[in-house]
């Protein structure tokens, strides 16, 4: 604590200015580039990877139909196994493993269910057994539906309720017709069984595809992606500002773009990392509901940086800011250091500095750069000007505190998943 105190009273009477100087750094731009391009091969390697597993499956599962001895055992049901591979098999391992349970628990339920119901049917006469099954049918039919607009469940079970409301009511009413329900059931059931240990076995076994690897390195390559976009906009903005340009900025938002519409697929990637088994550094208990509690951060965030495209393609550019420049550009390098310095805790699975620590040094910054817009903004300026610079301050302070929300969320997430402290010199906590 007295250290903590100590560092602070050193902070507080030295205006931190770190010039961006263009913006990272051409190295820095260059590995940035070079990492894109390295992802773009993955994911071109990983779906050559899946479709070659997904012929392997079809190959072994088609051998149920082409070798006589387990044809005989088998029969006609291995056109179930079939089936199973083709609509169990995934992209992603924890997709495969949810939707195969999921099918094989709605498959055990609706089966054994509707075995009974037609087995108490025939006991009650024809007129009774016409009752039964129609009661029957309406009653699951119905539960069943609404059980599928529960949000909780629809997330995790619909494919299961689904599965379970069709496999019910063929075998219920088939059951008024065909002999032996149980046997033809039970026949399915194994032949599904069969394209699902398949599907499991080529899926676990032959390079894994780990939703929770891409979600974990998703989350962590935005606070990146964030921290270029910051510089950008910072050396952006003065630019235009300094060679009086009237033009629309030729900064880039993709990035903030593709954070900005990632909700979808980072609560799926949570979704399938779920049903995962423990592998690497992801136990069964993993906290990956915090992923999402970050993504929504980072989404806010992205969310004020695309805000900055307003100020940037502004025609009311400010005449000349020389005393906000080194202000605004020691708080952007701030907080993209701070960003990435997140972005590596999180891929790296280490704590970063203490919390406080970073919050500290966060609002340091955000009221030396007000004590020196305030001097400046009470002056004689046109109106345009004021209220230019009023909505850059203000938008550049808020990405402070979004940064600040996001420094104590990956705090929780190390403190929920166990993170290991790193070694860090007295130089590196300010």
């Amino acid at each position: 604590m007295l250290r903590e105190k100590e560092l602070l009273a050193m902070s507080s009477s030295t205006v931190i200015a770190i010039p961006i100087q263009g913006g990272a750094s051409p190295k820095k731009k260059k590995s940035i580039l070079h990492y894109l391009t390295a992802m773009k091969d993955i994911n071109e390697h990983r779906k050559l990877i899946h479709s070659i597993k997904v012929g392997l499956a079809l190959i072994l599962v088609s051998l149920l139909y082409l070798l006589d001895p387990l044809f005989e055992h088998v029969g006609d049901n291995a056109m179930w196994a079939i089936m199973s591979v083709v609509v169990v098999f995934e992209f992603y391992a924890g997709a495969r493993l949810g939707k195969g349970l999921n099918r094989g628990i709605g498959t055990v339920l609706g089966g054994g269910l509707g075995c009974f119901a037609a087995i108490l049917a025939k006991n009650l006469g024809k007129v009774g057994q016409a009752y039964a099954i129609g009661m029957s049918v309406f009653i699951f039919g119905a539960a069943a539906t609404y059980t599928r607009l529960v949000p909780s469940i629809r997330k995790r079970y619909d494919y299961g309720a689904m599965i379970f409301l069709l496999t019910f009511n063929l075998v219920v009413v088939s059951g008024v017709r065909a002999e032996k329900v149980i046997k033809i059931g039970l026949d399915r059931l194994s032949a599904i069984g069969m394209g699902f240990a398949v599907c499991v076995a080529t899926s676990l076994l032959i390079f894994p595809i780990w939703a929770s690897d891409e979600l974990h390195c998703s989350t962590a390559s935005k606070f990146n992606k964030l921290a270029c976009s910051i510089e950008g906009c910072l050396e952006e903005y003065f630019k235009e500002i300094e060679e009086n340009k009237n033009n629309q900025s030729e900064a880039s938002f993709n990035a903030c773009k593709s954070v900005l519409h990632s909700k979808s697929m980072d609560e799926s990637l949570v979704n399938f990392a779920r049903w995962e088994p423990w592998h690497g550094k992801f136990g069964f208990s993993y906290p990956w509901h915090k992923y999402l509690q970050i993504g929504d951060s980072l989404r806010d965030l992205a969310a004020s940086i695309l805000s900055l495209k307003g100020c940037l393609q502004s025609h009311r550019q400010p005449s000349s800011v020389p005393m906000i420049k080194k202000p605004c550009e020691a708080v952007a390098s701030l907080l993209a250091c701070t960003l990435r310095e997140l972005g590596d805790s999180i891929i790296n699975m280490k704590r970063c500095r203490p919390v406080v620590l970073l919050v500290a040094k966060l609002q340091l910054s955000r009221l030396e750069l007000s004590e020196a817009v305030l001097p400046y903004m009470l002056r004689m300026l046109p109106d345009d000007d004021g209220f230019e610079i009023a909505g850059f301050i203000f938008l550049l302070m808020e990405m402070v505190e979004v940064v600040e929300k996001l420094a104590k969320e990956v705090e929780e997430l190390a403190d929920y998943a166990g993170f290991p402290p790193q070694q860090l010199k007295d130089a590196d906590l300010w």
